[in-house]
C-alpha cells in the first residue's frame, strides 16, 4: 500500500505542476482576445514581483532541506540547498491565484492540485511545510494587491 501512496505523492511533487499549467493555458485560449490581453498583462506584472519576492524571501530565510536535516534519502531526487520558498509551490500558487481572479471554478481546481502539490513537496522530503507556506502566501497577497491596485487604476480611468 505504502508503494501505491509514494508513487501518487512523487507523481504530484515531480509532474502536477504541469496540469496546472496545461489548464491555464487551455483556458487561457479558449478566451476572447480582450480578456487573454487583460490576462497577459496581469501575470506580466505578477510574475515578476513574486520571482523578486520569492528571491528575497529565500535570501531572508534559510530552510535546510528535510532530507538533510534527516539524514534520510528523499522519494524524489533534490540538491541539498535551500527549500525556501518551495518554487513548485509558488509557480502553481501564481497561476492558481491568478486564473482564480479571471475564473473563479477553474481556480478552484487549480488550487485544489496546488494543494496537492505542496502535500506532495513535504511527503517527498524535498520540503518542510513552511516553504510550502510561503510558497502559497507570496504569490496570493501579491496577486491580491495587484489585484487591487488594478481595479483602483483601471476603474478610476473609466469613471471619469
Amino acid at each position: 500500500m505504502n508503494h501505491i501512496a509514494d508513487f501518487i505523492f512523487i507523481f504530484g511533487a515531480k509532474y502536477l505542476y504541469l496540469f496546472v499549467a496545461i489548464v491555464a493555458f487551455a483556458w487561457f485560449l479558449c478566451q476572447p482576445r480582450p480578456k487573454q490581453k487583460e490576462f497577459i498583462i496581469f501575470i506580466c506584472i505578477c510574475l515578476p514581483l513574486i520571482f523578486v519576492l520569492s528571491e528575497i524571501a529565500g535570501r531572508l530565510y534559510y530552510s535546510p532541506r528535510p532530507f538533510v536535516l534527516g539524514q534520510f534519502e528523499p522519494l524524489i531526487y533534490h540538491k541539498p540547498d535551500n527549500g525556501f520558498p518551495s518554487h513548485h509551490t509558488l509557480l502553481v500558487s501564481t497561476i492558481s491565484a491568478v486564473i482564480f481572479i479571471f475564473n473563479k471554478r477553474i481556480g478552484l481546481l487549480l488550487w485544489g492540485v496546488s494543494f496537492f502539490v505542496g502535500i506532495s513537496r513535504v511527503y517527498t522530503g524535498v520540503h518542510h511545510a513552511v516553504d510550502i507556506a510561503a510558497g502559497v502566501l507570496i504569490p496570493v497577497i501579491s496577486v491580491a494587491s495587484i489585484f487591487f491596485l488594478y481595479t483602483k487604476v483601471y476603474l478610476s480611468k473609466y469613471k471619469k
